[in-house]
């Protein structure tokens, strides 16, 4: 096994029901990849992500993290989550504390760092999405692309070496997409492992090292930005890719 792989998912499978959302997904996560997982709405696409952040239990099938398939261990999730976060469409915000404490909590419950420590830890972060002078502000005082980088530096705050992003600009007005789409470059080029399920196709086929593009439930193919969006070998991504192209 390589040194660098960090997630690798094995014959995933999820079901509702009689409903198969995943069907047998295999694909691999090593550092550094920006991985964009692409694909029509109900692809299934933010239900794989929920597996990876045991949010949802896979129905067969293993997500391996360092060696350790945490599908089936009794994994303490918490802590899990810590080393691979995520970032939500919705933000998910504490809605009675102020942004600082937003980045502050996670920290000190589930880290167990010193009030002092995860105070200049958040500091920082806020700083680098370009919201430290919003620190004493709820989020209701925010817009939402504001909300979104408080999101972010609060995922960042824990220090993961994994972080998710689920849709995370679609709940967004159109002009505060690009500030989050910029604070998710930035985080790219510096190197944070990230796997981004996403609508934004100049996204994924710019900033993206690999690119997942899923119909049903299935991968349909995967490979570099540009294989996918060059020479897509599927019809089915062909199709798909056409209608950003004309749309």
């Amino acid at each position: 096994m390589k040194e660098d792989r960090i997630l690798e998912i094995r014959h995933l499978s999820k079901t509702f029901g009689t409903n198969l959302v995943l069907k047998d997904i295999d694909f691999q996560v090593n550092g550094g990849d920006v991985t964009c997982i692409i694909g029509a709405s109900g692809s299934g696409k933010s239900t794989l992500l929920r597996c990876l952040n045991l949010l949802e239990t896979p129905t067969t099938g293993e997500i391996v993290y360092h060696g350790t398939n945490i599908a089936d261990v009794k994994m303490n999730a918490p802590k899990y989550r810590s080393r691979v976060g995520m970032v939500f469409q919705s933000f998910n915000l504490f809605n009675n504390m102020t942004v600082l404490e937003n980045c502050i909590i996670g920290q000190t419950k589930v880290l167990k760092k010193s009030k002092e420590e995860a105070k200049r830890n958040a500091l920082s972060y806020l700083e680098k999405v370009g919201m430290a002078p919003y620190i004493n502000a709820k989020p209701r005082q925010l817009s939402g692309g504001q909300k979104q980088r408080v999101a972010i530096a609060r995922a960042l705050a824990m220090e993961p070496e994994v972080l998710l992003f689920d849709e995370p600009t679609s709940a967004l007005d159109p002009q505060m997409v690009g500030e989050v789409l910029e604070v998710m470059q930035r985080l790219a080029e510096e190197g944070l492992t990230m796997i981004i399920v996403t609508h934004e196709m100049a996204f994924a086929r710019d900033v993206s090292s690999h690119v997942v593009f899923m119909a049903d439930g299935v991968i349909v193919e995967e490979g570099t930005p540009k294989q996918i969006f060059g020479e897509p070998k599927k019809e089915q991504t062909k199709e798909f890719l056409s209608r950003f192209r004309h749309g």
